[in-house]
């Protein structure tokens, strides 16, 4: 076996949209003050009903028609969430039993906005190494159900949804379709993003987490292309972790994706935690910004101060 490839992705919003005059009524804020900060319009919000393992399972189903793939051909379902509502059954696990699988092993990864990125180098290491054949890699948050509506800060950032990739064992002239992760964390920075507390709340250190992120991981992430051995000029989109639209765009800059399409999903659906990375890969791939077999950057960053990253070819 060459690698690992994904086959195809999906992605799944709730309905309901909440705009930045709809937060004005809401706390004191206004949509000059959030655009100018954070480059958000919108977020979509799930309902009381509508679990995160609804919205996983409806990216997932998404994914495995467009890979021609039925559940029964999946044998590893990989959940990256840090909003879980419970903590068994797993949202995996019950992802698995919304799409009736007959017997995937099922595991959550909770590395908040970085947990895609591992979950997919995670995928991609079982497969390798003879423990999967075909896997499923979801990012999934409802962001909203730990936000404190009252901080202004930090409610106007969040959104829900979730995004799916199908990971296969890629062909003998294919060539690996996922680079090596590069991944790592600053535990002594740990709590600048954190979801603490009964109830668990989402709170952060914007100005920390802005420094960091736009000094520390451009190389990080140049390094990520480097393991891929693609120049980045050669990559033909960047999929950072729709967190800040001010971090986002200094950062795909710094990296030298000078001829990239740079993912600003962020403006409508806001900071969706593990699913921004996939949902805004599979909105660029759906609308045709990017052709099949294009390299993309993927660099997950946020909660724990965790990183990882990868370089893709799109399905």
């Amino acid at each position: 076996m060459t690698g690992t490839r994904i086959a195809a992705l999906g992605h799944y919003q709730p309905a309901k949209v909440l705009t930045n005059d709809d937060l004005a009524a809401m706390v004191d804020t206004n949509d000059e003050w959030i655009s100018s900060r954070v480059g958000i319009k919108t977020r979509h919000v799930s309902g009381p009903d509508e679990p995160v393992d609804e919205l996983a399972a409806h990216a997932a189903a998404k994914a495995l028609a467009s890979a021609g793939l039925t559940p029964a051909d999946i044998d590893l379902v990989l959940v990256a969430t840090s909003t879980a509502t419970d903590r068994s059954p797993n949202t995996a696990a019950r992802v698995a039993a919304r799409l009736s699988m007959e017997s995937p092993a099922v595991m959550d990864l909770n590395v908040v906005c970085a947990g895609f990125t591992h979950a997919l180098a995670t995928a991609d290491h079982a497969i390798r190494a003879g423990s999967a054949a075909r896997a499923l890699v979801i990012g999934a948050d409802s962001m909203s159900a730990v936000a404190d509506w009252t901080d202004r800060t930090s409610c106007v950032l969040v959104g829900d949804g979730a995004g799916a990739a199908v990971v296969v064992a890629a062909g003998e002239s294919e060539g690996p379709g996922i680079s090596p992760v590069l991944w790592g964390s600053v535990p002594q920075m740990g709590r600048a993003v954190r979801i603490e507390g009964t109830p668990p709340r989402f709170a952060q250190e914007g100005q920390t987490v802005y420094r960091w992120a736009t000094t520390q991981l451009p190389p990080i992430a140049r390094q990520v292309c480097e393991r891929a051995g693609v120049a980045p000029e050669d990559l033909a989109a960047v999929v950072l972790h729709q967190a800040n639209l001010r971090i986002i765009e200094p950062v795909a800059q710094k990296i030298g994706a000078v001829n990239a399409v740079i993912a600003r999903d962020v403006v409508e659906s806001g900071n969706t935690s593990a699913a921004s990375i996939p949902m805004a890969l599979s909105k660029l791939v759906a609308r045709g910004e990017v052709e099949s077999g294009a390299p993309a950057l993927l660099f997950g960053f946020g909660g724990n101060l965790s990183y990882a990253g990868q370089v893709v070819r799109c399905p």
